[in-house]
């Protein structure tokens, strides 16, 4: 899988987008025309719940935590 590269025109400040290796955009940036744009990556660091996805063993955890926390605790199993 190749990095997507935003790339700025130099002369007309247009932006595209463009996958290519990281060689390659060394050599399409060397002549000028072009510059990168930075910016952060772009990926998804979670879906869901991390509770739902802990299992069995950290919800007897929540609920042992739960039982001794007094009666106005906020802990949902």
């Amino acid at each position: 899988m190749m990095p997507t590269y935003t790339m700025i025109n130099v002369s007309t400040g247009e932006e595209k987008e463009m996958v290519m290796s990281m060689a390659d955009r060394e050599e399409f940036l060397a002549d000028g025309a072009y510059k990168q744009k930075l910016s952060t990556a772009k990926f998804i660091s979670q879906h869901g719940s991390t509770q739902n996805k802990a299992g069995d063993g950290w919800k007897d955890v929540l609920r042992r935590v739960k039982s001794g926390a007094g009666r106005d605790n906020s802990i949902e199993i």
